[in-house]
């Protein structure tokens, strides 16, 4: 089982937003506005994905987390948009030597936005919940945890039955969420929350709009409040930017993105991700499960070519993306070759090779007619099956029933699929699962990064997968506004440092 299932709901929803907006080039900062900060100011943020219910709980999805997590709702440990661990509810924690005991000590003058203060037993609660109850999301992050307890009035202690170098991210996400004990909050609807700000209203299938909380316990918001404005069609969007509806754009596409470079006041920046747009393959089907025929696939793609094609990011050789611990530059481990690809399938007894690549309809064509060209010209006839989203989830990612499939796998520090022999890509590698075990385990943070590195390296020389590039993120940014975040946006959206001037 996956450390998270939320491909579907996460990975691949999300992926309607972010398949193929963004552009080559690092991460830049927001420049600082000139003027005084209002702190009376709305800000107005176009997004492109909307949640389809707000219960956080019990509802998977990148869009979920990217409006609540930070904004609303608050967990122990927070990260950084280069997903570095930091402080949350819990301002100071310690890890026992053998990594099998966290003891969490609990900010004080915390409340939740119904007026209640934030108790030990709401941290033990909550995270009880987690362990205990299969539906909650983040369920599947807790599986090691043996016992959640108070200990005092201001520390929680959780405790291992082996050492999880995943545990303080996970609690990043859903899985560390903390909510007011015994609460009866319709979380569809509404929210009752520790953060910086509280859901003023939610208007479904148009905005969230999201207002000041007066009485956080940590630094006060920059602007009074904020409209997150849904606009699905990337045309749509740059057109309410230049009319002057939003005084920031998510997500812009990047052949789009010239119209607001410098138009009307914005300013774009280009954020790094941990996107991977992953080709997936059938690792337990033949002619799939010979590692020739994988790697000759591989070797048929032209990345440097594609990544141009698309305006994405940038090319990606292994399964660790550059924010993730473990990444490596593993470009050595194949190369652009169409002959040795030929000669790959010759030696493998594969000739007039027909395999079939299943992919979401709402990713669009450019990826699917570079595949077919460069795979026609190693005597590969791909054919390309675009369906909806639930057909997809039901036949590839559940039923397992496809050879090659592409999707966006937006969640970071997800390695850990390629350990899963049950996950969708069949891929079962002993030597993977041992070294990412041992990665997990191990109480040295250095150390699991080079096991995970040394993962990585097998798993790419496998050809488990290949992954056609490193999605970046543009946003277009009013001059106006200051300290918009610029990397990982696309899961998390932090808004409490940001201001607008006068």
């Amino acid at each position: 089982m996956p450390r998270r299932i939320t491909l579907a709901a996460t990975a691949l929803l999300a992926a309607t937003a972010l398949a193929l907006t963004a552009c080559t080039g690092g991460s830049s900062s927001t420049p600082s506005a000139t003027g005084e900060p209002n702190p009376d100011a709305t800000l107005r943020v176009g997004l492109v994905l909307e949640p389809s219910n707000l219960d956080i709980r019990h509802t998977s999805g990148a869009a979920l987390e990217q409006a609540l997590i930070g904004n609303v709702y608050e967990g122990l440990v927070s990260r950084t948009q280069d997903n570095k661990i930091e402080a949350g509810l819990a301002t100071d924690h310690q890890v026992s030597s053998d990594g099998l005991t966290y003891t969490f000590t609990i900010a004080q003058g915390v409340t939740f936005h119904g007026g209640q203060p934030l108790t030990v037993e709401d941290v033990v609660s909550s995270l009880t919940q987690v362990k205990d109850d299969a539906t909650v999301i983040g369920h599947a992050d807790l599986a090691g945890v043996s016992t959640i307890v108070a200990q005092g009035t201001d520390k929680v202690v959780i405790t291992l039955t082996a050492p999880d170098q995943n545990l303080l991210f996970a609690l990043t996400g859903p899985a560390g969420l903390v909510l007011k004990a015994g609460d009866t909050t319709d979380l569809k609807t509404a929210e009752n929350g520790t953060g910086p700000f509280s859901l003023k209203r939610w208007n479904q299938g148009d905005s969230i709009e999201l207002t000041r909380n007066d009485k956080y316990w940590g630094n006060p918001a920059g602007v009074a409040s904020v409209i997150l404005q849904y606009i699905p069609d990337f045309t749509a969007g740059v057109n309410a930017a230049l009319a002057g509806s939003v005084d920031v754009l998510t997500a812009v596409d990047p052949t789009l993105s010239p119209q607001l470079d410098g138009a009307q006041g914005f300013h774009l920046t280009t954020g790094k991700t941990t996107d991977k747009g992953t080709l997936a393959f059938n690792n337990a089907k033949a002619p799939l499960d010979d590692q020739r025929v994988r790697e000759a696939l591989r070797r048929a793609i032209n990345h440097d070519d594609l990544v141009k094609a698309i305006g994405a990011g940038s090319t990606m050789y292994g399964p660790i993306p550059a924010l993730d611990p473990g990444y490596e530059d593993l470009s050595g481990t194949i190369t652009y070759d169409p002959e040795k690809a030929k000669q790959l399938l010759a030696d493998a007894g594969q000739s007039n090779l027909s395999l079939t690549l299943t992919i979401p309809s709402f990713y669009g064509t450019t990826v699917p007619q570079v595949l077919v060209s460069d795979f026609d010209k190693i005597g590969v006839e791909l054919k390309v099956n675009s369906v909806d989203f639930p057909t997809w989830l039901k036949s590839v990612y559940t039923n397992h029933d496809y050879d090659l499939s592409f999707v966006l796998h937006v969640e970071p520090r997800d390695f850990g699929n390629f350990a899963n022999p049950g996950y969708y890509f069949g891929y079962d590698n002993a030597e993977v699962q041992k070294l990412y075990k041992e990665a997990v385990q191990t109480t040295d943070e250095g150390e699991s990064a080079k096991l995970l590195a040394q993962a990585a390296k097998i798993v790419a020389q496998d050809s488990a997968a290949d992954w056609l590039y490193n999605s970046a993120t543009i946003t277009a940014v009013q001059g106006n506004v200051a300290g918009f975040p610029v990397d990982s946006i696309n899961s998390r959206l932090r808004l409490a440092g940001v201001t607008v001037t006068k």
